[in-house]
Protein backbone atom coordinates (compact mmCIF):
# COMPACT_ATOMS: atom_id res chain seq x y z
CA UNK A 1 0.00 0.00 0.00
CA UNK A 2 2.88 2.15 0.45
CA UNK A 3 4.89 1.59 -2.62
CA UNK A 4 1.51 2.71 -4.18
CA UNK A 5 1.07 5.71 -2.66
CA UNK A 6 4.82 6.69 -3.06
CA UNK A 7 4.52 5.57 -7.07
CA UNK A 8 1.80 8.38 -7.32
CA UNK A 9 3.46 10.98 -5.87
CA UNK A 10 6.62 10.76 -8.11
CA UNK A 11 4.07 10.43 -11.22
CA UNK A 12 2.17 13.41 -10.03
CA UNK A 13 5.57 15.54 -9.69
CA UNK A 14 6.96 14.37 -13.13
CA UNK A 15 3.75 15.57 -14.52
CA UNK A 16 3.73 18.88 -12.76
CA UNK A 17 7.45 19.24 -14.55
CA UNK A 18 6.53 18.14 -17.74
CA UNK A 19 3.16 20.88 -18.29
CA UNK A 20 5.03 24.63 -20.02
CA UNK A 21 4.17 27.92 -18.42
CA UNK A 22 2.11 30.20 -20.06
CA UNK A 23 2.20 33.98 -19.82
CA UNK A 24 -0.74 36.74 -19.90
CA UNK A 25 -1.78 37.76 -22.74
CA UNK A 26 -1.96 41.07 -22.92
CA UNK A 27 -4.36 42.84 -26.23
CA UNK A 28 -4.55 46.49 -27.30
CA UNK A 29 -7.13 48.84 -25.70
CA UNK A 30 -9.92 49.58 -28.51
CA UNK A 31 -9.78 52.68 -29.98
CA UNK A 32 -12.74 54.76 -28.85
CA UNK A 33 -15.99 54.71 -31.40
CA UNK A 34 -16.81 57.78 -33.30
CA UNK A 35 -20.05 59.04 -32.04
CA UNK A 36 -21.89 61.49 -34.77
CA UNK A 37 -23.87 64.51 -33.72
CA UNK A 38 -27.55 64.98 -35.12
CA UNK A 39 -28.04 66.45 -38.19
CA UNK A 40 -31.26 68.80 -37.17
CA UNK A 41 -32.83 71.17 -39.77
CA UNK A 42 -32.11 74.61 -39.51
CA UNK A 43 -35.13 76.19 -39.66
CA UNK A 44 -38.96 75.07 -38.57
CA UNK A 45 -41.49 74.39 -40.92
CA UNK A 46 -43.89 77.03 -41.80
CA UNK A 47 -47.29 77.26 -40.88
CA UNK A 48 -50.09 79.50 -42.10
CA UNK A 49 -50.51 82.13 -39.20
CA UNK A 50 -53.53 83.32 -39.57
CA UNK A 51 -56.40 81.41 -37.47
CA UNK A 52 -59.67 80.22 -39.30
CA UNK A 53 -62.22 83.32 -39.53
CA UNK A 54 -65.81 82.46 -37.06
CA UNK A 55 -68.61 84.81 -36.67
CA UNK A 56 -67.68 87.21 -33.83
CA UNK A 57 -71.64 87.32 -32.74
CA UNK A 58 -74.21 84.47 -31.83
CA UNK A 59 -77.31 84.60 -33.82
CA UNK A 60 -79.96 86.84 -32.31
CA UNK A 61 -83.80 85.84 -32.24
CA UNK A 62 -86.66 87.68 -30.99
CA UNK A 63 -87.37 87.07 -27.23
CA UNK A 64 -90.85 88.64 -26.66
CA UNK A 65 -92.33 88.83 -22.86
CA UNK A 66 -95.09 86.86 -22.01
CA UNK A 67 -98.64 88.82 -21.89
CA UNK A 68 -100.95 87.66 -19.17
CA UNK A 69 -104.75 88.92 -19.57
CA UNK A 70 -105.69 90.75 -16.59
CA UNK A 71 -108.77 89.27 -14.85
CA UNK A 72 -111.87 91.13 -15.96
CA UNK A 73 -113.04 91.39 -12.04
CA UNK A 74 -113.24 93.99 -9.31
CA UNK A 75 -112.18 92.56 -6.02
CA UNK A 76 -114.76 93.33 -2.99
CA UNK A 77 -114.19 96.05 -0.97
CA UNK A 78 -115.19 94.86 2.82
CA UNK A 79 -115.86 98.31 5.30
CA UNK A 80 -115.41 97.26 8.92
CA UNK A 81 -119.53 97.36 10.66
CA UNK A 82 -119.36 100.59 12.55
CA UNK A 83 -119.55 99.68 16.29
CA UNK A 84 -123.32 100.99 17.77
CA UNK A 85 -123.59 102.32 21.24
CA UNK A 86 -126.96 102.31 22.69
CA UNK A 87 -128.03 103.72 25.33
CA UNK A 88 -129.27 101.59 28.42
CA UNK A 89 -133.09 101.15 28.52
CA UNK A 90 -135.81 100.52 31.78
CA UNK A 91 -136.71 97.33 32.22
CA UNK A 92 -138.71 95.60 34.84
CA UNK A 93 -138.61 91.48 35.37
CA UNK A 94 -139.99 88.42 37.92
CA UNK A 95 -140.83 85.04 38.19
CA UNK A 96 -141.30 82.49 40.60
CA UNK A 97 -140.84 78.68 41.21
CA UNK A 98 -142.36 76.39 43.36
CA UNK A 99 -142.52 72.62 43.51
CA UNK A 100 -142.43 70.54 46.22
CA UNK A 101 -142.13 67.32 45.57
CA UNK A 102 -138.70 68.72 43.88
CA UNK A 103 -138.20 70.74 46.70
CA UNK A 104 -137.75 73.95 44.16
CA UNK A 105 -139.00 77.21 46.16
CA UNK A 106 -136.90 79.97 44.15
CA UNK A 107 -138.32 83.89 43.62
CA UNK A 108 -136.51 86.41 41.39
CA UNK A 109 -137.29 90.20 40.52
CA UNK A 110 -135.19 93.00 39.35
CA UNK A 111 -136.33 96.31 37.84
CA UNK A 112 -133.75 99.43 36.15
CA UNK A 113 -134.93 102.97 35.69
CA UNK A 114 -131.61 103.03 32.83
CA UNK A 115 -128.93 104.27 35.55
CA UNK A 116 -129.47 101.67 38.69
CA UNK A 117 -130.83 98.34 38.80
CA UNK A 118 -132.19 97.03 42.10
CA UNK A 119 -133.79 93.57 42.59
CA UNK A 120 -134.04 90.86 45.04
CA UNK A 121 -133.83 86.84 44.74
CA UNK A 122 -134.90 84.42 47.43
CA UNK A 123 -133.77 80.67 47.47
CA UNK A 124 -134.55 77.63 49.97
CA UNK A 125 -131.26 76.03 50.90
CA UNK A 126 -131.53 71.65 51.61
CA UNK A 127 -131.05 72.75 55.47
CA UNK A 128 -134.40 74.35 56.22
CA UNK A 129 -133.51 78.16 55.94
CA UNK A 130 -134.46 80.11 53.13
CA UNK A 131 -131.74 82.45 51.78
CA UNK A 132 -132.94 86.32 50.78
CA UNK A 133 -130.32 88.21 48.92
CA UNK A 134 -131.06 92.38 48.14
CA UNK A 135 -128.74 93.66 45.62
CA UNK A 136 -127.97 96.94 43.90
CA UNK A 137 -125.84 98.35 40.94
CA UNK A 138 -124.82 100.98 39.57
CA UNK A 139 -121.63 103.57 38.53
CA UNK A 140 -119.92 102.42 41.64
CA UNK A 141 -120.15 99.39 41.63
CA UNK A 142 -122.58 96.22 43.10
CA UNK A 143 -123.84 95.84 46.53
CA UNK A 144 -125.69 93.02 47.90
CA UNK A 145 -127.26 92.41 51.53
CA UNK A 146 -127.72 89.05 52.50
CA UNK A 147 -130.62 87.36 54.98
CA UNK A 148 -131.55 84.08 55.97
CA UNK A 149 -134.58 83.14 57.54
CA UNK A 150 -135.47 80.01 59.61
CA UNK A 151 -132.96 77.20 61.10
CA UNK A 152 -130.84 74.76 60.09
CA UNK A 153 -131.81 71.36 60.86
CA UNK A 154 -129.79 68.09 60.11
CA UNK A 155 -131.66 64.89 60.51
CA UNK A 156 -129.92 61.86 61.86
CA UNK A 157 -129.24 59.34 58.67
CA UNK A 158 -130.97 56.48 58.66
CA UNK A 159 -130.90 53.56 55.68
CA UNK A 160 -134.10 53.17 54.01
CA UNK A 161 -133.23 49.25 53.93
CA UNK A 162 -131.57 46.73 56.04
CA UNK A 163 -129.05 44.36 54.34
CA UNK A 164 -129.82 40.70 54.31
CA UNK A 165 -127.21 38.63 54.99
CA UNK A 166 -126.58 35.58 56.83
CA UNK A 167 -124.76 35.68 60.36
CA UNK A 168 -121.70 33.38 60.91
CA UNK A 169 -123.57 31.24 63.43
CA UNK A 170 -125.71 30.19 60.36
CA UNK A 171 -123.23 28.37 58.99
CA UNK A 172 -122.25 24.70 60.50
CA UNK A 173 -118.17 24.65 61.31
CA UNK A 174 -117.65 20.79 60.84
CA UNK A 175 -117.17 19.84 57.65
CA UNK A 176 -119.44 16.95 55.91
CA UNK A 177 -117.48 14.39 54.12
CA UNK A 178 -117.86 10.59 53.59
CA UNK A 179 -115.86 8.11 55.27
CA UNK A 180 -113.91 5.46 53.53
CA UNK A 181 -116.23 2.93 55.12
CA UNK A 182 -119.00 3.67 53.27
CA UNK A 183 -117.55 2.77 50.25
CA UNK A 184 -118.34 -1.11 49.13
CA UNK A 185 -114.95 -3.00 48.37
CA UNK A 186 -115.28 -4.73 44.74
CA UNK A 187 -115.39 -8.13 44.28
CA UNK A 188 -112.78 -9.61 42.17
CA UNK A 189 -110.41 -12.82 42.40
CA UNK A 190 -106.70 -11.69 41.95
CA UNK A 191 -105.14 -14.02 39.00
CA UNK A 192 -102.65 -16.50 39.81
CA UNK A 193 -99.82 -16.80 37.66
CA UNK A 194 -97.94 -20.60 37.77
CA UNK A 195 -93.92 -20.49 37.87
CA UNK A 196 -92.20 -22.14 34.16
CA UNK A 197 -91.06 -25.62 34.82
CA UNK A 198 -87.23 -25.32 33.44
CA UNK A 199 -83.78 -25.73 34.73
CA UNK A 200 -81.26 -23.20 35.42
CA UNK A 201 -77.87 -23.87 33.50
CA UNK A 202 -74.76 -24.80 35.57
CA UNK A 203 -71.73 -22.98 34.37
CA UNK A 204 -68.66 -24.64 35.52
CA UNK A 205 -65.74 -22.71 36.60
CA UNK A 206 -62.75 -22.45 34.41
CA UNK A 207 -59.29 -23.96 36.12
CA UNK A 208 -56.67 -21.12 35.20
CA UNK A 209 -53.88 -19.62 37.46
CA UNK A 210 -54.24 -15.58 37.20
CA UNK A 211 -50.87 -14.30 35.65
CA UNK A 212 -48.75 -12.48 38.08
CA UNK A 213 -46.64 -9.60 37.01
CA UNK A 214 -43.13 -9.00 38.27
CA UNK A 215 -42.30 -5.54 39.06
CA UNK A 216 -39.23 -4.50 36.85
CA UNK A 217 -35.89 -3.75 38.55
CA UNK A 218 -34.01 -0.34 37.43
CA UNK A 219 -32.73 2.37 38.56
CA UNK A 220 -34.40 5.86 38.77
CA UNK A 221 -32.37 8.37 37.05
CA UNK A 222 -30.81 10.92 38.63
CA UNK A 223 -30.39 14.19 37.42
CA UNK A 224 -27.77 16.95 38.59
CA UNK A 225 -28.68 20.99 38.82
CA UNK A 226 -26.54 22.57 36.86
CA UNK A 227 -24.18 25.23 37.86
CA UNK A 228 -24.33 28.55 36.64
CA UNK A 229 -24.78 32.35 37.64
CA UNK A 230 -27.17 34.51 36.54
CA UNK A 231 -25.18 37.75 34.58
CA UNK A 232 -25.23 40.87 36.20
CA UNK A 233 -26.70 43.92 33.87
CA UNK A 234 -25.30 47.42 34.96
CA UNK A 235 -27.75 50.18 34.53
CA UNK A 236 -26.53 52.23 31.53
CA UNK A 237 -25.90 55.71 32.92
CA UNK A 238 -27.41 58.90 30.22
CA UNK A 239 -28.20 62.52 30.90
CA UNK A 240 -31.63 63.62 30.16
CA UNK A 241 -31.70 66.05 27.85
CA UNK A 242 -32.93 69.83 29.22
CA UNK A 243 -35.42 71.13 27.12
CA UNK A 244 -36.05 75.12 26.95
CA UNK A 245 -39.77 75.84 28.00
CA UNK A 246 -41.08 77.77 24.77
CA UNK A 247 -42.23 81.55 25.25
CA UNK A 248 -45.39 82.85 23.31
CA UNK A 249 -46.20 86.40 22.88
CA UNK A 250 -49.92 87.07 23.24
CA UNK A 251 -51.33 89.57 20.33
CA UNK A 252 -51.72 92.93 21.09
CA UNK A 253 -54.41 94.27 19.46
CA UNK A 254 -57.75 96.92 20.47
CA UNK A 255 -61.06 95.43 21.52
CA UNK A 256 -63.90 96.53 19.15
CA UNK A 257 -66.14 99.31 20.42
CA UNK A 258 -69.71 98.96 19.56
CA UNK A 259 -71.63 102.76 19.20
CA UNK A 260 -75.07 102.32 20.47
CA UNK A 261 -77.83 103.27 17.70
CA UNK A 262 -79.15 106.58 18.08
CA UNK A 263 -83.12 105.92 17.40
CA UNK A 264 -86.15 107.73 19.45
CA UNK A 265 -88.70 104.98 20.71
CA UNK A 266 -92.29 105.50 18.71
CA UNK A 267 -94.84 106.88 21.45
CA UNK A 268 -98.10 105.04 21.08
CA UNK A 269 -101.22 107.15 22.15
CA UNK A 270 -103.80 105.36 24.38
CA UNK A 271 -106.67 104.80 22.72
CA UNK A 272 -109.57 107.30 24.24
CA UNK A 273 -113.21 105.60 24.01
CA UNK A 274 -115.89 106.27 26.40
CA UNK A 275 -116.26 103.31 29.87
CA UNK A 276 -119.33 101.44 29.40
CA UNK A 277 -122.29 102.41 32.36
CA UNK A 278 -123.62 98.46 32.09
CA UNK A 279 -125.18 97.09 35.22
CA UNK A 280 -122.76 94.45 36.28
CA UNK A 281 -124.80 91.00 36.38
CA UNK A 282 -126.03 89.80 39.80
CA UNK A 283 -124.58 87.31 41.54
CA UNK A 284 -126.92 84.30 42.20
Amino acid sequence: MNKLVLLATLFASVMAADVPAYSKPSYPAPAPYPIPAPAYPATAPAYPASAPAYPASAPAYPQPAPAYPKPAYEEPAYSKPAEEDYPPMPFSFAYEVKDDPTYQDFLHKESSDGKVVTGSYRVALPDGRTQIVTYKADENGYVADVKYEGEAKYEEYKPAYKPAYTTESAYSTEATYVTESAYSKPAYSEPTYSKPAYTEPAYSKQAYAEPTYSKPAYTEPTYSKPAYTEPAYSKPTYTEPAYAKPTYTEPAYPEPVYSKSAYAEPAYAKPAYPESTYPRKPAY
